[in-house]
């Protein structure tokens, strides 16, 4: 709602107009002193809990970094969003995030800035957005508080510090959020059309996720839009329309190509960005997959996978409760009463719309979050951190501050803050004590301050004389009560090097399924120490694939400290700390570690072929791809069960002269378990011998045998390399 500014007095001069720079550090002539300040010290603790130390960062998800640098060699690859330059197959999303990487690395070149800088801007410019989004419904004091709670968001903090697509698909909701909330209310049309268009690119970026928002964002127009109902319908089919192109030009592209012409996309059963936007990262991450990550519906692990089982209370268990759920209780308590309080406000109104919006943007990934039986990863939930963080900030001002048309409820609505900050700070007493050797005085602290704020703000409100001393000394008290235990999440996750698998914040509490698995050696982050999984587990962790691998879900082919062959360079060079050798994640996977000799080896023999080397899975291609520059084929894509590769194609590529070497072994063939095709390999290839780089021959060698020593090979996955042609 706009504001006339009243008359200056006679005599006095009008405020003088700001110029640009002044306005954006200082803010608006009618803004208060202390809002802009306040807003850029919040922005700054951003970027410094987003970008501290992000040179330990290394590779960070060595999966989708590998695609990043294949993307700065081929424009192709870069179009379709492929693991290699070859363009053999695509990874598991769409290439959204993976652009703004790419063009960043084709100007600064390839290295960790490339990689991480442009998620550290993207977080900033997310907490700057909701600001101005919360601030036109609820005021400055509700906006500096959600900005504050986001940027402080535990697992918000270790995103933004890898390079997922989690990322920039937060950024573009909390965008279209604050389009359709300025639809709402002027009622233009233009603003809901961009909002539908920002969706469309998260779609692009993580494709059946961004769609959660939807619910919300329709259900706030259509009630508070200011249309009449026909109008209002009008735009929100016009909205869907601008949704369904900017979603879908980029699959429809692809998938018109022919098959011979692209890659295969990643994560499909059939090659078709169709498939996979039903399959793998649509119904199959709800319902589960029967031989997907997660064990699927009814299949080992019961879809546990990252995140715990799945029900009502898998935001709340030891694994993603300390990630995300700190400010849940408040937020719900907040939302529940608000719209109590603001019921019979006019159909317009704008403070009531917005808890509409951010309320059906909170329940509905919460129920999809809770009762996905497909592969969940914690970090999943940074996308409930924008809806938290701005009903926290309308909760706190809109429950605390005495207005004068809300008279009738100046005394209870104290009281409903009082339960709610209670609720919050006990529920961050419980967070802290799975975990009482992780700071043991705060979660007493925490105790301390909640008792003494409820105390403080009661008395502030309920009792004139105590004045506004006791409200200050209350709120500040709260602020510790519900900021402190994930504030000391966040710092521990800026503190610690990006995990690329499974990026998490605060002490370790577990993997798996239900209560997770306390104690874990090695500095054990929901992760697998040193890419290994836990010794004497059948298969794995819980969910995990065949062969003992651990699910693959996002794209984790990186080991648990992000890197591929040590850490990543600050320089353009593609053959820095070669070393060491390149990894692949969790402990290798099909295919194993390949040693340094035998990558010099291929690159000697490679010859006029498009790729080095052909291995089973992009848990090893990605490595070497790092470690090298050059393309390699993952013949089963991410997980190695991928049906991309058929002996037909193999054969191709070999009579083509674009391949020369396959690397078999690891207990899952390629192509999805094609037997045909190692078979195929196993005839027609010549096994190389060890010794030819530099390893040691084994009388023992044969095509069907276990690994030589010296072989490529993590020890225990029986990898052996192959000449064809």
């Amino acid at each position: 709602m706009t504001q006339t500014l009243p008359a200056p007095p006679t005599g006095t001069a009008a405020p003088a107009p700001r110029g640009r720079i002044r306005r954006i550090l200082l803010g608006g002539p009618g803004d208060p002193a202390w809002s802009r300040p306040a807003l850029w010290a919040v922005l700054a603790l951003a970027a410094a809990l987003y970008a501290w130390d992000l040179g330990s960062g290394g590779y960070a998800n060595s999966y989708y970094s590998a695609a990043v640098k294949s993307g700065t060699q081929s424009w192709k690859a870069f179009f379709f969003g492929s693991l290699d330059a070859g363009n053999y197959i695509t990874v598991d999303k769409p290439p959204m995030a993976l652009w703004a990487q790419e063009l960043a690395a084709r100007v600064i070149g390839f290295g960790t800035p490339a990689l991480l800088l442009p998620q550290v801007i993207e977080g900033v410019a997310a907490v700057a957005i909701l600001h101005a989004t919360v601030r036109r419904a609820f005021g400055h004091p509700a906006a500096l508080i959600a900005a504050a709670v986001l940027a402080l968001t535990p697992i918000t903090v270790a995103i933004n510090r890898d390079n997922n697509p989690d990322t920039l698909l937060v950024l573009l909701l909390v965008a279209a959020a604050w389009a359709c909330q300025r639809a709402v209310e002027t009622g233009r049309l233009r603003p809901l059309l961009l909002s539908a268009f920002l969706v469309g690119c998260g779609f692009n970026t993580k494709m059946l996720q961004a769609f959660l928002v939807v619910p919300a964002f329709a259900l706030a127009y259509l009630i508070a839009g200011r249309p009449g109902i026909v109008r209002r319908l009008g735009h929100l089919v016009a909205a869907g329309a601008v949704l369904a192109v900017s979603s879908s030009w980029w699959m429809l592209i692809v998938d018109a190509v022919p098959a011979g012409s692209r890659p295969y996309i990643g994560g499909s059963t059939d090659g078709t960005v169709w498939d996979l936007v039903i399959g793998y990262n649509g119904l199959g991450r709800v319902f589960g997959e029967n031989n997907g990550p997660g064990g699927g519906r009814g299949g080992p692990g019961g879809g546990a996978s990252f995140g715990g089982r799945s029900g009502a209370g898998r935001l709340f268990n030891d694994i993603v409760g300390g990630q995300i759920s700190w400010l849940i209780p408040f937020a719900v308590i907040a939302l529940v009463a608000c719209l109590v309080l603001l019921w019979k406000r006019p159909r317009t109104d704008l403070a009531r719309a917005a808890l509409l919006l951010w309320g059906g943007w909170l329940a509905v990934h919460y129920v999809i979050f809770s009762f996905a039986e497909g592969t969940f990863h914690p970090y999943y939930t940074t996308a409930l951190g924008p809806a938290i963080a701005a009903l926290a900030g309308a909760g706190a001002v809109l429950l605390f501050r005495a207005d004068r048309g809300e008279a009738r409820w100046s005394r209870v609505r104290p009281l409903v803050g009082a339960v709610a900050i209670a609720v919050t700070g006990a529920w961050a007493f419980a967070l802290l004590n799975r975990t009482p050797s992780w700071h043991p005085w705060l979660r007493w602290t925490i105790l301390a301050a909640t008792a003494a704020s409820i105390a403080a703000l009661l008395l502030g409100r309920l009792v004139r004389r105590a004045g506004t001393r006791a409200v200050v000394a209350g709120t500040v008290l709260a602020a510790v009560a519900t900021l402190a235990g994930p504030g000391a999440y966040a710092v521990s996750a800026a503190s610690t090097a990006s995990n690329g698998n499974n990026p998490q914040a605060g002490p370790s509490t577990g993997f798996g399924g239900p209560g997770g698995m306390r104690g874990m050696p090695g500095g054990f982050r929901g992760g697998f120490p040193g890419g290994q999984a836990p010794g004497g587990v059948p298969g794995g962790a819980p969910g995990a694939a065949p062969g003992g691998q651990t699910p693959a879900g996002e794209g984790s082919a990186g080991q648990g400290s992000g890197s591929g062959g040590g850490q990543m360079p600050w320089t353009r060079g593609d053959r820095s700390q070669r070393s060491g050798g390149a990894r692949g994640g969790f402990g290798g996977g099909p295919g194993g570690e390949v040693s340094a000799q035998m990558i010099s080896y291929l690159e000697k023999n490679q010859g006029s072929a498009t790729w080095l080397v052909a291995v089973s899975s992009a848990q090893s291609a990605s490595s070497i791809i790092l470690s090298t520059g050059r393309p390699v084929i993952a013949m089963g894509g991410f997980t190695g069960s991928d049906p991309a590769m058929t002996v037909a194609k193999l054969q191709k590529y070999v009579k083509d002269g674009r391949l020369r070497y396959v690397m078999l072994g690891g207990g899952m063939g390629p192509g999805g378990g094609d037997s045909s095709v190692t078979a195929w390999v196993q005839k027609n290839g010549t096994l190389v011998d060890p010794s030819e780089y530099g390893g040691t021959s084994s009388s023992g060698t044969s095509q069907s045998g276990a690994s030589p020593s010296g072989s490529a090979s993590s020890g225990s996955t029986g990898a052996q390399l192959y000449k064809l042609g």
